[in-house]
């Protein structure tokens, strides 16, 4: 017990000292007119200096992280296949995949898969 404390303690202060120097070293030292505007090389700007955001982009974007979060919960499973009771881990991976399955095939029919438009 007196070493989860000392542990946790250990990880606190790390984490505080982080976020002590990360807020140190992105202070800004001197703020002026020229580095506060869009362009730093003194002109005023003709147009917008945001580009239009891609949507299929975005949506792109969503569909790899969900299935890169899919893999990094699918990864104990594996690993856990001999510690847990085999019927649980069964039903569990099951409804697991069939609710991914469910989903990819969601997308298929919204056509979000479709690169190539």
């Amino acid at each position: 017990m007196f070493s989860i404390i000392i542990m946790a303690l250990t990880l606190m202060t790390i984490t505080s000292i982080v976020m002590i120097l990360a807020s140190i070293l992105s202070k800004k030292s001197m703020a002026d007119r020229e580095k506060c505007s869009p362009f730093e090389c003194g002109f005023d700007p003709k147009s917008s200096s945001r580009l239009p955001f891609s949507m299929r982009f975005f949506l792109i974007t969503i569909i790899f992280l969900i299935f890169d979060v899919e893999i990094a919960l699918i990864l104990p499973m594996i690993l856990i296949i001999n510690l847990s009771n085999i019927m649980m881990w069964t039903i569990t991976s099951i409804i697991f995949i069939m609710i991914l399955i469910i989903g990819l095939y969601h997308e298929w029919n919204q056509g979000m898969l479709n690169w190539s438009n």
